[in-house]
Formats: structure tokens, C-alpha cells, sequence
């Protein structure tokens, strides 16, 4: 007799004593759905006869008191089993649950052969743009109640109502779609895609209207745009219109971003962190420019931030056009994803990628691939539908192409958003990109840095080397043949030297041969390694870095000369640099480190943080006299102790090593937390920590400026180590050669002052509204040792209250500070 299993699901969760295969089952959770609807709930207890370690007790809450009064499994196996042996099996993570749940009825003589569904995977594909799949995540993004998470019947309702949601979802999606879909489904997991061949029979045939359909591919239709809304010559007005109320500083920032419209200078802003300065400036210039207002921001992370944030506000209650864009490289390619689509592999994760992104697509409005993030996993086969820049004149998706329409957006919009890099590389090709526009540089003191990267280039010699061998064996010309034989045994040598003695820089013996050989080339290919021997750079040097799992090796190469950002520019109709941080020492400023002579200055005076207080550990031994693995350990067993606070911990950190070395030493101690890189992108664990799966988040670089933590009451940031600058980086050395040229100190008018300024940054991460308490821990005692430690101590000490103390007594008075 064929059973009808399309209409009867259990779903099912099991509490356990372990998370593998010889686990003993402690609680089992039943829904029984039919017709759409929750038609029977089970639930028991289940003795194990074996005591409970303490992570079981802590995460379910089920005690062995409470265990030793459960009946046996032996005892509910055949109810457990009626109940379930005529249903399709659901679970969120199906495969433990309905493994450990078959191998346990099957020893009392029940075989359990049901169908079984995943709505892991189902979420997965219906949910493309979500971090992470936990069944928490998916309650809180999808409104699911899961008050008592980890029992079984509460997990196994929160899943019921998951199911219910992804057929909902399913049920919204034009026909083409769900059969685009069912092409790849048997890549899911078990039957998982017999919910797909449900809805794909009860869907309408006919298209939205607001879809189009291309070559098979449906698309999301461009929304019209309403008309603009006039803005307010009075910020205070046009900020209550977005529902915001205005604070001094902020009006205090606008009238001067507004009163320096019309002076020809280039005017320097310089206002603390937390004031507002982004509305500060977008609201004064979209009321007084007539012409486009481009804003540039030193990361992509930020750039999404404020679109998602302030621009899309702005966007909603004004009508204003605005748009975000990025290199051709942040995009989907229509083209190459539909030729993917006809080449299907044996590569599930890679096929599931397929069918995401065919419900993306139905969902995004910009074709940033960045809106899918669990991309990293992997990132190859993203490398090979992210967008080049270029579009054939036979392309099947010529007027929906996202880089082009991006790129004919970001010329049309009033108001547009970019990152330093982009505007950098596009002012280079295109000057009349920024001519005669009102800029506006965001974090304007990062400019420095991204303009020593546009000065330097950097070559995939892992990737370089396997291209020479596959052109070696398809050359039919001898000449090129020796060029690419002479290049790959020149270039694996150095690699190879590089590997064994940690030899980075090359000298002029190392680089005269590749020279030679690299501009007698005459196949493509190699123009990044041309345009590094016929450029203007001085020094080349290797260096190694660890992407998807495996090792890969740059060459790079790098100008002394000092770039001057006034004769880059070209003449705009105003132009602003906006920080905390332009005046870098009474004999240094930004101004002067990017060739302005002629220029206005403004600063807003500071107010002293009453909500933040500074503690400095002057127990913390000298770094100088530690080893690395002494020195992790230390940072470890503090963040151990700080985790008594119960309360959300950000810890940033100079160098990548030691983050992990010291996440590797609180993982061993059972410490729950996220660290960049290791788990997830800056973006994505920051969305990850605010959304309370863990306390502890351990990051590096962008969080150190930038990143702003707003939704947290109480916080406690820990400052592992001060953030000067490593002395034998190119650009250090650059900048201080440039100084010292100019009769100036770089240590005493900009390393130290940078520092300092780069730690009022660091500190203002976390206190960005007026309710908020924030508690900064410094773990680096030179503030105290150190002879210019007392200059670092007497400027923060103008700005926040400060507190030096033994670490356990630092403990203790940040616990009464949050309280």
C-alpha cells in the first residue's frame, strides 16, 4: 500500500545527552500538522540512566532529579512510534534527530521509515540573506515564539511554526521559480524536496506583476520612484519629519556644515564621535545642493551601514534618489550565474548556492552579493559569477545587468554613497566623476591609508604561477614559452626563499630578471605584473595569507613618493572632511598630510562622557617582556573573568595572531564567543553579537573605527593593546621619512598623537547614545610605565573619567559603573 505522506508532517525535537550518534535521548518533543494546522502535540521525559554533564543541565534546563522520575524509552517507544509512522519526518537538523530517534525505536523493534524534510536547508534556500540558521536566529527574524528554547516541545512547536512559515514563503513564488528550483532540489537533504514538489503543483502559473521574467531567470522589477518631497530649510524640522529629536551638537555640526557651503576652501570638520554627525551633514546639503552630493566612507561594512540606516530613511520620507555603489566585483553577473545554472555539478553546497540565489533574485534590489552572507563557505563559486565590469553585446541581460544599472544609478541620484577605495579608482579613470559635485569624506582621516594603497599594487603570485603552467602547455610560440618557463622558475625560487628563510623583500638582483622577462610577454593575461615593472614603485615584497583554507602568496609593490590628495582632486563645487580626528598634533594635521595650504578648519569643543569610564589594568605585565603564548594567556584569563559582568563584551585587537590565539584559549575553557575571520566577516558577527548569541566579540581593524555598537544599555570594551603603528610598515616609514624631511618629530607629532587619537576612536565604539553606560578596560600598562605614557594618560583623562587599578579591583568597579 503506497502511503499519501503530503499532507501529514511530525515534527519532531529530541533533548539528548550528547550531540552524536550514541547519545541517549532525555525529552521528546511531537507536533503533528495536517491540513495546515497543529492537530496533536506530544511530549516525555526520557531516562537515560546516566548523570547529565553540566553544559546538557545548563542548555536544557532538565536535571537528573527531574530524569530519574522519566519513564524508559523502552517504555514510549510504540507510542512514539503510532504516533509517527504514517507522517513525513521534520526536524531542524533532521538528520541527528531523526537518526538518533530511528536507532532508538529501532532497538525496542520498530523501524521507522518515514520520509524526511530539513528545514535547515529549506530555510536556507527561502531565507538566502539571513547569517545564520540556528532555530533562535530564525525566531527572531521571523517573529517565531521560542520562550523556552532547548525543551524539546517548545523547539519542536518554534520548528512547526518555521515549516509553516517556509511553505508560506514557497507558496508566494511564481511557478518558473519553485521548477528553476525542483531542476536542483535532489541536492537537498533526504525528501526535503517533496515540500518544493508541493507548492510547485498548488502555484499559479502567471508572473506577479512586480517580476519580470529574462531567458528563465525572474527578477524583481525596479519600483518607481515617488515624487520628491522638498526638505526643510530648518534641520530641527526635517529631523522631526524622520521622527528624530535634535541634539545640540548635532545642530550645532549642520549650521556649521551649512555655513561653510559657500566658502571656496575646502572646509575640515572635526566633531567628536556620537553626536550624529551623518544627518549633521546629509540633511543642510540636500537642501542646499543643486547638484550631486557624493559621500565617501573608508569601508564597505560602513557603506552598508548607513544606507541601511540614515540614507534609507532619508530615501522613505523625502523621495530622494539615492544610491550606494561599489566595484563591478560586489555584484552578481546575470550572465555567468545563468550559464552556472546549465552546468549543473556534483557539488551540493555549491547547488544549494544556486537555488538561494534564484529566491534572492526575486527579493534584491541591487544584485550586491554581499546581501547573501554565508557566501564565505563558499567563496569560489562566487568568485566565478561576481561581476568583471564588462557586459557582451550578446548578453541575455543587457537592461538588467545590476553593475551597469548601479553604475547609470550612481550618475543620475542626488545623493550617492561610496567607499574611499571606489571613489579613489574612479577619479583616477574619470575625473569628471567628482568634478563639480558637493563631497563629503566620512572618516576623512582614513583617506591617508587608502591612498597608500592606491599607490601600491598586489599580484596573486599563487594564482600567477598556476596560470603560467596551463599557458606553458597551450603556447605554440617557442619565445613565449622560454619567457613564461624563465618567469615560473624565477618567481617559484622566491617563493620558495620566501617560505624557508622569510625573506620578504626582493632586491634589485631578485627583480631585474622578472622585469626583463615579464615586459617581453606578449600573451594576455599579465597586465598587473607589467603594470608592476612599468610603474613608478620602489620597493616589492611577499607576503602570505591563509583564504579558504588554503595558503596563497602576493607580491607586492609600493611607492615612496608621498601622494598629494589636493592635486588627485579635481575642482569641485565644495568639499568636506568630516572625523573626530583631522588635528593630529599642534604641528600636524590632516590638511597638511594631503597637500591643502588653503583650506577652513572648524572643531566642535568636545563635552566630557559622564556614561564612560576608563579603567586601565596597570597589573598587566610588561608586553615587552612576554612571550606570545604568555601574553594570549593573559588576555584569556581576563576575559574569563570578565564574563561574571553578564554583560556584552567587545575586545579589539592590533594583530590577527593573537585574536586567535587567544579565541583557540577560550575556547578551551568553554568561553561561548565570536571572533572575526573565524567565524564570519566584521559585518556578519557584529549582527551576530547584537543579536545576543554571544557576550564576547573579538575583533580587529574595522572595528576599531567605524563600527558603531548602539543597541546595548550597558557595555564593556577592552582595549587589548594601544594602537600605535608597526614602525617597519611601508606606509610608517613613508610618512615618518615625510616628517622628518619637514623638520618635524614622527613619533611626538604624529605616531604618539595618532595613537592617542586612534584610542579615543576605539573608545567611542561603544558609546553612541545618551543612555548608554559603557565601561573601556585597557590591558596595556605602558599608559603607566611608559615615559610618554603620561601623555596619553592626561589626554584621555580630559575627555573621560579615568581609573587605574589592579585588575581585580578594575573588575569591581566596573560591575558598580554598569550597575
Amino acid at each position: 500500500m503506497t502511503k499519501d505522506f503530503s499532507r501529514r508532517y511530525a515534527v519532531v525535537d529530541l533533548e539528548a545527552t550528547g550531540a552524536n550518534h550514541t547519545a541517549s535521548i532525555i525529552q521528546v518533543g511531537i507536533v503533528i500538522l495536517e491540513d495546515g494546522k497543529i492537530v496533536q502535540t506530544y511530549e516525555t521525559d526520557v531516562n537515560p540512566h546516566e548523570a547529565l554533564n553540566e553544559h546538557i543541565i545548563k542548555l536544557t534546563g532538565i536535571t537528573d532529579e527531574q530524569l530519574a522520575q522519566a519513564p524508559d524509552f523502552s517504555q514510549v517507544a510504540r507510542e512514539i512510534y503510532e504516533l509517527i509512522e504514517d507522517c513525513v519526518f521534520v526536524a531542524h537538523n533532521v538528520k541527528f534527530d531523526a537518526n538518533l530517534l530511528a536507532e532508538h525505536l529501532f532497538l525496542e523493534g520498530y523501524e521507522l521509515r518515514t520520509p524526511r524534510v530539513d528545514t535547515v536547508e529549506l530555510a536556507q534556500v527561502f531565507y538566502p540573506t539571513l547569517e545564520k540558521y540556528t532555530l533562535g536566529n530564525l525566531a527572531n527574524y521571523l517573529g517565531l515564539d521560542l520562550s523556552h528554547a532547548h525543551t524539546a516541545i517548545d523547539d519542536a512547536k518554534a520548528t512547526a511554526q518555521l515549516f509553516f512559515k517556509i511553505k508560506e514563503k514557497m507558496a508566494s513564488l511564481p511557478k518558473l521559480v519553485l521548477e528553476n528550483i525542483l531542476n536542483l532540489a535532489d541536492n537537498l537533504l533526504f525528501e526535503s524536496r517533496m515540500v518544493i514538489e508541493e507548492a510547485f503543483e498548488k502555484a499559479q502559473s502567471s508572473l506577479p506583476d512586480c517580476y519580470l521574467e529574462v531567458a528563465g531567470l525572474v527578477l524583481r522589477k525596479e519600483e518607481a520612484m515617488s515624487p520628491r518631497r522638498k526638505l526643510s530649510a530648518d534641520f530641527d524640522v526635517n529631523l522631526a519629519l524622520l521622527g528624530l529629536d535634535a541634539r545640540a551638537k548635532q545642530q550645532l555640526f549642520a549650521d556649521l556644515v551649512s555655513d561653510a557651503f559657500d566658502k571656496p576652501q575646502i572646509s575640515f570638520l572635526e566633531a567628536q564621535a556620537g553626536l550624529g554627525k551623518t544627518y549633521g551633514y546629509l540633511l543642510p546639503l540636500l537642501y542646499l545642493a543643486q547638484e550631486q552630493v557624493i559621500v565617501s566612507v573608508p569601508t564597505k561594512i560602513l557603506q552598508d551601514q548607513i544606507m541601511a540606516n540614515e540614507v534609507k530613511k532619508i530615501k522613505e520620507i523625502f523621495h530622494i534618489s539615492c544610491h550606494s555603489i561599489k566595484g563591478p566585483q560586489n555584484y552578481i553577473k546575470l550572465d555567468d550565474f545563468y550559464a552556472s545554472l546549465h552546468h549543473v555539478g556534483d557539488n551540493r553546497l555549491v547547488n544549494r548556492y544556486k537555488m538561494q540565489i534564484l529566491v534572492w533574485l526575486l527579493e534584491t534590489e541591487t544584485g550586491d552579493l554581499d546581501e547573501i552572507k554565508q557566501k564565505q563557505r563558499f567563496q569560489a563559486y562566487f568568485d566565478q559569477i561576481k561581476h568583471d565590469g564588462n557586459l557582451s553585446s550578446k548578453s541575455l541581460f543587457g537592461e538588467q545587468d545590476f553593475w551597469h544599472r548601479s553604475y547609470a544609478k550612481s550618475q543620475a541620484s542626488q545623493l550617492l554613497l561610496v567607499n574611499h577605495a571606489y571613489f579613489l579608482d574612479r577619479v583616477q579613470d574619470d575625473k569628471a566623476f567628482a568634478a563639480k559635485k558637493v563631497l563629503v569624506f566620512d572618516e576623512a582621516q582614513k583617506l591617508l591609508l587608502n591612498l597608500e594603497q592606491f599607490s601600491r599594487r598586489q599580484l596573486n603570485v599563487t594564482k600567477l604561477l598556476q596560470q603560467m603552467t596551463k599557458d606553458l602547455q597551450e603556447s605554440s610560440s617557442l619565445l613565449e614559452k622560454r619567457l613564461l618557463e624563465s618567469l615560473s622558475f624565477d618567481l617559484s625560487h622566491l617563493v620558495s626563499r620566501f617560505y624557508k628563510s622569510r625573506r620578504a623583500n626582493l632586491s634589485t638582483e631578485d627583480l631585474q630578471a622578472i622585469r626583463q622577462s615579464s615586459l617581453e610577454l606578449s600573451s594576455g593575461g599579465y597586465e598587473t605584473l607589467k603594470e608592476m615593472f612599468l610603474g613608478h614603485f620602489d620597493d616589492f615584497w611577499l607576503e602570505t595569507a591563509i583564504e579558504n583554507e588554503k595558503r596563497v602568496t602576493y607580491l607586492n609593490a609600493s611607492s615612496n613618493a608621498f601622494l598629494n590628495f589636493k592635486k588627485f582632486l579635481p575642482e569641485t563645487r565644495k568639499t568636506y572632511m568630516v572625523s573626530a580626528t583631522l588635528q593630529i598634533s599642534s604641528q600636524v594635521s590632516l590638511a597638511d598630510l594631503m597637500g591643502f595650504d588653503d583650506f577652513d578648519f572648524s572643531s566642535i569643543k568636545k563635552d566630557r562622557n559622564q556614561s564612560q569610564t576608563v579603567f586601565i589594568d596597570k597589573q598587566m605585565p610588561d608586553l615587552s617582556q612576554l612571550s606570545e603564548e604568555t601574553y594570549a594567556q593573559e588576555i584569556a584569563q581576563r576575559l574569563i573573568s570578565l564574563k561574571q559582568l553578564d554583560q556584552p563584551v567587545l575586545v579589539l585587537f592590533n594583530a590577527k595572531k593573537t585574536m586567535l590565539d587567544v579565541s583557540d584559549l577560550l575556547d578551551r575553557a568553554d568561553l561561548n564567543h565570536l571572533t572575526q575571520d573565524k567565524n564570519g566577516t566584521a559585518y556578519n558577527i557584529k549582527r551576530r553579537f547584537e543579536n545576543g548569541e554571544s557576550q564576547f566579540l573579538l575583533g580587529t581593524g574595522a572595528f576599531w573605527e567605524g563600527v558603531d555598537f548602539v543597541q546595548a544599555d550597558r557595555m564593556v570594551e577592552v582595549i587589548t593593546r594601544l594602537p600605535f603603528e608597526n614602525p617597519k610598515d611601508a606606509f610608517v616609514k613613508k610618512i615618518n621619512s615625510y616628517l622628518t624631511s619637514q623638520g618635524k618629530s614622527p613619533f611626538y607629532d604624529y605616531s604618539l598623537p595618532l595613537t592617542i587619537l586612534k584610542l579615543k576612536q576605539a573608545i567611542g565604539r561603544t558609546m553612541r547614545r545618551e543612555n548608554q553606560r559603557s565601561a573601556v578596560l585597557i590591558l596595556d600598562s605602558r599608559i603607566i610605565n611608559k615615559r610618554y605614557g603620561k601623555t596619553i594618560y592626561q589626554s584621555l583623562e580630559a575627555e573621560f573619567d579615568l581609573s587605574s587599578q589592579k585588575f581585580t579591583n578594575c573588575l569591581t568597579e566596573i560591575r558598580n559603573f554598569l550597575i
